[in-house]
């Protein structure tokens, strides 16, 4: 395996960050996705987590979901 890869037993590996409690998978990768984007933008100001989540969970309830799946 090469130095630094991201693959682990012969799969893709992505480090887990925080888990939104409730959301898919999908939503979960959302979440990760809209917070480094901010992040890397330099946007909110430190808060790019409260915001991802929030937006998150926005689209989730929008689905006509209440908390969990």
């Amino acid at each position: 395996m090469k130095r630094g890869s991201n693959v682990q037993n012969g799969r893709d590996w992505m480090p887990q960050g925080k888990h939104l409690r409730g959301v898919s998978k999908k939503e979960q990768r959302e979440y990760e996705h809209i917070k480094k984007s901010a992040q890397r933008s330099g946007r909110y100001k430190g808060r790019a987590k409260e915001v991802a989540a929030r937006t998150v969970m926005k689209h989730h309830k929008k689905r006509g979901h209440s908390k969990g799946h």
